[in-house]
């Protein structure tokens, strides 16, 4: 048996290696040709701790914590600039994605083979991503860390980076995302401008998020624009652009995809960057090819109005609402294309989509007339339903205080609001576009009488127990997945900390369960069940461990 099974996984290795060999040396190969452009850039210049200068570039940190960034010029250029400017944050940016990496690949085999699989499925990559970009991203990847030379070479390693967070959206079913956002205008808002609101919950770990930056572009062709991101990202999550013209992004359902095609991170960039109204947006849109399934939220300041451009591998949706001034957006879609899509409809059901979109609706109902600062009360609520309490981190949640960013625009006076850490409970950062695109080289570039003042949240005692409350989670999660012992109190402690929250009573259920405390498992299942949990597997998962508890305690 275990000479055959020892077969079996050599012939797996053997197909596996010979189809990641098939099809990828062109992709390898393909190097934008450079030889047009001047690789020559004046020397970084330090004048503090935190702030570099670059000719008329620069990067500078401001006081509440976010970087400032504004880079001009061709595509080389801007990404030569970007690299020397941000060396030391992207490649700590690096490590800390290739130690997400290390932890949950441990095994140096599996990682040769994750490598290969990598090449493999970024094949066509290459063929998906606009010329502009691919040079940009060359230039920026002379900046990267040698250190990571064996995961694949510079370039092509940054641009396979670019299509991770879809690869992420997919592999992890969307378990790292669970965004939401929302816009309103005309009667709907308090001087009928538009405003969205959007907050980015992708989450990589806590020191992920530390180092953001709010990016401003001045590209030698198409528009200025502005994004929330992070070194080694040249694509956008979040952005405006100098004619009003908004982008963020939801995930929505998908399926593991075969092949990448185009980073919605890229297709967002190259939306905000040419064009200047809803039409040409839903235009450049249709001519990209995407791997993943995401609703694109763009608002307009010439149309005065935001509607959801839906794509994904084989369908195409837009989404504009009629008879009302005010759109919502979760993880599902809404167009008349998705409206008979099973995997969409199975998603609406069973994930935690439609609850954030349902308790989105309520408050926005709750305040007739929405202003920046209600916006961020919005995006800052962590609450349930009707106001019920359902703990703190639960998916159910606008706020599960794990955001990279926050998000607020006001398109029509080219203003933006960008939160700070943590979460979305900092100061929100306010930056007007006409004043920084008229004169880039001042700092620091947020104009801070606008800014919006901080959560009192995180000075609470509930939100120093959630701190705790995620640290013994991932004690616990480790004691059950490696079969450890840990003292009760401590499991127990999860309760204490967090008393409203499903998951809490699940851990403590899982933890006596492997014990076999079957009792003591029984009361923690029994009570996750009173509690709201975030999705209907879970639910689920629930109720199965007390079914066999009760067979087991025969009941």
């Amino acid at each position: 048996m275990k000479l055959n099974l020892s077969i079996h996984h050599g012939l797996l290795l053997f197909l596996f290696v010979s189809i990641t060999s098939c099809g990828i040396s062109k992709s390898i190969h393909d190097v934008p040709d450079v030889s047009t452009y001047n690789s020559v850039i004046p020397e970084r210049v330090q004048t503090s701790d935190s702030t570099f200068k670059l000719g008329n570039n620069h990067l500078s940190k401001n006081k509440q914590g976010l970087w400032e960034l504004y880079v001009e010029g061709n595509p080389y250029q801007r990404g030569l600039i970007t690299g020397s400017l941000t060396e030391e944050l992207f490649q700590k940016q690096e490590g800390i994605f290739v130690s997400k990496i290390d932890e949950f690949v441990p095994s140096k085999l599996k990682q040769a083979l994750l490598r290969r699989f990598l090449a493999w499925f970024n094949r066509k990559m290459y063929l998906n991503v606009p010329l502009e970009y691919k040079t940009e991203i060359l230039g920026l990847s002379k900046y990267a860390s040698p250190k990571y030379n064996y995961i694949a070479e510079p370039y092509l390693r940054v641009l396979y980076f670019h299509g991770a967070h879809d690869i992420g959206h997919a592999l992890q079913d969307l378990a790292l995302v669970g965004c939401t956002s929302f816009a309103a205008w005309d009667e709907k808002t308090e001087d009928g401008s538009l405003i969205i609101g959007r907050n980015l919950d992708f989450y990589a770990g806590d020191d992920f998020a530390e180092e953001k930056i709010v990016s401003f572009t001045n590209p030698t062709d198409g528009y200025k624009f502005m994004s929330v991101t992070w070194a080694g990202m040249l694509g956008v999550l979040s952005g405006m652009n100098e004619h009003g013209l908004t982008v963020s992004i939801n995930a929505g359902k998908s399926e593991i995809p075969l092949v990448a095609k185009t980073p919605i991170s890229i297709l967002n960039r190259e939306i905000l960057q040419y064009a200047t109204n809803i039409n040409e947006a839903i235009a450049i849109a249709k001519k990209r090819q995407v791997f993943v399934s995401e609703s694109i939220l763009v608002g307009s300041a010439t149309d005065r109005k935001a509607i959801l451009i839906e794509v994904s591998p084989n369908k195409f949706g837009v989404y504009d609402v009629e008879n009302t001034n005010q759109l919502i957006c979760s993880n599902h879609f809404q167009s008349d294309a998705y409206a008979n899509d099973e995997k969409n409809k199975e998603h609406i059901k069973e994930s935690h989509s439609q609850y954030r979109y349902e308790r989105m609706q309520e408050l926005l109902d709750q305040n007739p007339k929405i202003t920046p600062e209600i916006a961020v009360d919005i995006l800052r609520n962590k609450e349930g339903l009707n106001n019920k309490a359902i703990g703190y981190g639960n998916e159910k949640a606008l706020n599960q205080l794990l955001a990279h960013h926050s998000v607020v625009f006001k398109p029509e006076q080219r203003l933006v609001w960008v939160s700070s850490n943590p979460y979305q409970l900092g100061e929100f950062v306010a930056y007007d576009l006409n004043e920084i695109f008229k004169n880039p080289i001042k700092t620091p570039l947020a104009d801070t009488p606008l800014n919006i003042e901080e959560d009192p949240f995180q000075y609470t005692q509930a939100y120093t127990d959630y701190q705790s409350y995620r640290k013994l989670r991932a004690e616990v999660w480790h004691a059950i997945h490696n079969n450890e012992s840990i003292a009760s109190q401590l499991v127990l402690n999860l309760k204490t900390l967090n008393p409203e929250y499903w998951e809490a009573y699940f851990l403590i259920g899982n933890y006596y369960y492997n014990k076999g405390y079957y009792r003591a498992a029984l009361n923690a299942f029994e009570t996750a069940k009173t509690k709201e949990i975030t999705t209907v597997p879970e639910a689920l998962e629930v109720d199965n461990y007390i079914k066999k508890l009760k067979r087991k305690l025969e009941l």
